[in-house]
């Protein structure tokens, strides 16, 4: 069974979330997922166990419980269905930067001369 593993505090490491899974049975595999850019954890991984009913056991014990000040979750992993993947929305209104869209008003440079709203417009006053 695969087992998610969340709200983990950001300097434990693998060799003690296996040690916490190791107390209910087999532990097949253990990976705390790591930013790629700067290789921290991003607080939350994955635990492998080989007996569901082990693997069970230590998610109804392990789930609130506390480490190092933080309350983890801990719950089966469902896998992702194949082909969904997360997107990123590029239409999204709202200020900041430079927007092109004529219809949306925010802050930083916009094109469009007929709105005001950030700290450079073409058409209105500097």
């Amino acid at each position: 069974m695969n087992i998610f593993v969340g709200s983990l505090p950001f300097s434990l490491e693998e060799a003690d979330l296996r040690e916490s899974f190791e107390a209910y049975g087999a532990v097949e595999s253990v990976k705390i997922i790591t930013d790629k850019f700067t290789g921290r954890s991003k607080g939350f991984g994955f635990v492998e166990m080989s007996n569901d009913d082990e693997a069970q056991k230590a998610i109804d014990e392990l789930n609130g419980a506390t480490v190092a000040g933080r309350t983890i979750v801990v719950n089966k992993s469902e896998p992702r269905p194949e082909g969904e993947r997360r997107t990123f929305n590029n239409n999204r209104s709202g200020g900041g930067g430079f927007n092109r869209d004529n219809n949306r008003s925010g802050g930083g440079f916009n094109r469009d001369n007929n709105r005001g709203g950030g700290d450079y417009n073409r058409g209105g006053r500097y």
